[in-house]
């Protein structure tokens, strides 16, 4: 029974990770050559700024010339894809344009950490009361369908940078509860010793995070009402209630079949977190990876746009394949669909 399960995995599984590995290398390519896209020149900026009331041409165009061979941009581009590309191999990303000589990864792991601290609780809290109060509409209907549904349709509705910037509005500027930007006090060094400075992380993590705990509150409470009500009405759910079995019990295999889609969901949100949400971020000018994207574009800092954007195309590629080889595993349907396709 066993090998009939798992009959066509390595197959799947094969194709999966060839259609996967193109997609990345495609990511790569586009990673490398977008930001490049953006008119302007970044060695413009930095040697404006470094030569600022120097009066001598020659000198200004040494400095210009110089910055240019420094970060390989007197190279033609095809021969900057592939020094980009032996460079990722080798997990370098490179070193910022605007921070020179700070490495990309050392950037990257500075802001990664403030970008989870934010999104993964957010997520999880968002998922678990989301599901429970879908879960709860879907079978009491009535009053509390007619109360809820509208709510969880705005919260889904609604984009997570326009409710940012109404909370930071109302709750920061005109009511003045919560700090409305940055993620520690301006006067603050960071130090995770100090209990000043948590407190002060803490105070200014309230109002971003409960942010988005209500977006994700929005999407996940409808998938689980609207599969809950589906499940409620499946044929197995009235031949049970027909035998006698207790609601309980019925109710029970309704929500555990009902909560599959959300799992999944859940799977691909925890997967594309560091790129989830990132305008949002840049609202409340918290310091993780969206911030620091933000002004890595402004800059035209190529080096640390590309390592960002990599680092998110990686987790998304990264949720998506495991999430299909997951349901691969669990459903024989989707690998037998696979099979008629090529069929």
């Amino acid at each position: 029974m066993k090998g009939f399960q798992l009959k066509g995995l390595p197959r799947y599984f094969a194709k999966k990770s060839l259609w996967y590995l193109l997609t990345f290398l495609i990511a790569i390519f586009l990673n490398f050559l977008l930001p490049r896209l953006i008119p302007g020149n970044p060695v413009n900026a930095i040697v404006a700024r470094m030569s600022a009331g120097a009066t001598d041409y020659a000198t200004v165009q040494m400095m210009y010339d110089t910055y240019t061979r420094l970060f390989g941009l007197d190279k033609p581009i095809w021969q900057q894809f592939f020094v980009y590309l032996g460079n990722v191999i080798k997990g370098d990303l490179g070193i910022s344009f605007t921070f020179y000589p700070r490495p990309v990864a050392d950037m990257i792991g500075a802001s990664v950490h403030w970008t989870l601290m934010l999104q993964f609780p957010a997520i999880i809290t968002g998922w678990f009361i989301g599901n429970a109060l879908g879960a709860f509409t879907g079978y009491r209907k009535g009053i509390f369908d007619r109360v809820f549904f509208p709510f969880f349709l705005f919260l889904s509705a609604i984009p997570a940078f326009g409710f940012a910037y109404t909370n930071v509005y109302f709750f920061a500027v005109r009511l003045g509860l919560f700090p409305g930007s940055l993620g520690y006090a301006f006067d603050m060094l960071p130090n995770w010793t100090n209990p000043d400075f948590i407190l002060s992380v803490i105070s200014h993590y309230r109002l971003p995070f409960l942010t988005m705990v209500l977006v994700a509150i929005g999407g996940q409470s409808l998938g689980m009402r609207q599969m809950s009500i589906y499940e409620l009405n499946a044929d197995y759910v009235k031949y049970a209630r027909l035998m006698g079995i207790k609601d309980r019990k019925v109710v029970w295999y309704v929500f555990r079949n009902a909560m599959l889609p959300q799992i999944t969901g859940l799977a691909l949100s925890l997967g594309t977190m560091i790129g989830g949400n990132l305008i949002a971020e840049i609202v409340f000018s918290y310091p993780g990876i969206g911030t620091m994207l933000f002004s890595a574009i402004r800059a035209q800092d190529f080096p640390v746009i590309s390592g960002c954007t990599l680092m998110i195309s990686i987790m998304v590629l990264a949720a998506n394949f495991v999430v299909d080889i997951i349901c691969g595993i669990i459903d024989p349907r989707v690998r037998m669909t696979q099979q008629e396709e090529e069929a």
